[in-house]
């Protein structure tokens, strides 16, 4: 939320990724919505359209949904009406932030913990750890970098153990399977072969959004530290990261109860496909969308689309989102640490939670 020159006014902002700025200013009166005026750099036809987004939002509650905002927004608009750059969603969110019910990057004061290394059980329950803690207001919105100690798989929550993994190969080449809390697919990585961060938010961040427009939002500084590197970076939805030479990670997030949010990403450094195809199982179903026959084919690794080290890679990325968010660089504390190890003893270690999908 921006400050305005008028202290009787109220003001809230929203870019959408890959679109245009909207602005919304209005007032409050008896807890209904006055005097709404939505701007932005955004086009629309007709001109009058804006007159009507206007007086569709004029006099609603103050403490009305983001999807009834936006679906109040979409009645009040002609069947001709064109939106580009914008979407009744963005004026919603827009709404929300002048209000204070939705947040921006900028209303936070970012953390960001550098590669630790952890064992694999340990990184998902510190994932379980710092999103109820950042939840609950007792830590600061937090970027996390992994760092691995031993090959692994992680699966995601509601994946089928027998499904994703070859025990065989898994066995044959030392990897630990644990499960995650989060959804999606299955990921392969050994040391130095994977670039994986976790971001904590309070949903508030999200406020308003679809789970498909969180994913590149809440990864605009990603593709910017990637064009940084030379690469020209998508979300290709739901939850990978493409480039014309294919597919470089993907995304998984996972929201609580208490207001906390994780929001996750592997991108493949230098991954060993042959290896890859040993252990996890990827069945033609699951390529039957991707464009491609071949599972080599669908990861095309950091290293070679860029020629820079891992680290190199981790430190632009650690740079960008310090610049961009004023993220000062924080640690994981000795509680934290004994917290994710209770939940491993508990849950993360234990073969209850892992086959709890056989």
């Amino acid at each position: 939320m921006a400050a305005v020159s008028d202290p009787g006014r109220l003001h809230g902002e929203f870019k959408t990724p890959g679109g245009k700025l909207t602005a919304v200013d209005l007032s409050l009166l008896k807890g209904r919505l006055a005097d709404v005026s939505v701007n932005g750099d955004f086009f629309l036809e007709p001109d009058e359209a804006l007159l009507d987004i206007n007086a569709a939002l004029e006099g609603l509650p103050a403490d009305t949904a983001p999807g009834e905002l936006a679906a109040a927004v979409r009645a009040g608009l002609d069947s001709d009406a064109v939106l580009f750059g914008f979407s009744p969603e963005a004026i919603a969110t827009a709404v929300r932030r002048a209000l204070g019910r939705a947040t921006s990057f900028a209303d936070h004061q970012w953390e960001i913990i550098p590669p630790t290394p952890l064992s694999t059980a340990m990184h998902v329950a510190m994932d379980e750890v710092l999103t109820h803690e950042v939840g609950s207001g007792v830590r600061n919105p937090t970027v996390r970098f992994w760092e691995w100690q031993a090959p692994s798989v992680v699966i995601g929550s509601f994946q089928s153990v027998r499904n994703e993994v070859d025990p065989g190969g898994a066995e044959r080449h030392g990897v630990t399977v644990v499960r995650r809390i989060s959804g999606g697919g299955a990921m392969f990585m050994e040391h130095g072969n994977a670039i994986t961060y976790s971001i904590y938010v309070p949903q508030s961040l999200v406020d308003g959004m679809s789970f498909a427009d969180s994913y590149p939002f809440l990864d605009a500084w990603v593709m910017e530290a990637l064009e940084k590197l030379g690469i020209k970076a998508w979300y290709q939805p739901l939850n990978d990261i493409a480039t014309e030479l294919g597919k470089i990670g993907g995304a998984a997030q996972k929201r609580l109860a208490n207001g906390g949010m994780l929001h996750h990403v592997t991108m493949s450094y230098d991954i060993d496909a042959d290896k890859m195809l040993e252990v996890l199982r990827i069945g033609k179903e699951k390529m039957s969308d991707k464009g491609t026959r071949s599972a080599k084919k669908r990861v095309d690794p950091l290293r070679r689309q860029t020629g820079r080290t891992r680290e190199e890679i981790i430190d632009v990325l650690m740079t960008t989102f310090r610049e961009r968010y004023g993220a000062v660089e924080a640690t994981l504390s000795e509680d934290e640490l004994r917290h994710a190890e209770k939940l491993v003893e508990q849950k993360f270690g234990t073969d209850a939670w892992l086959y709890r999908v056989p």
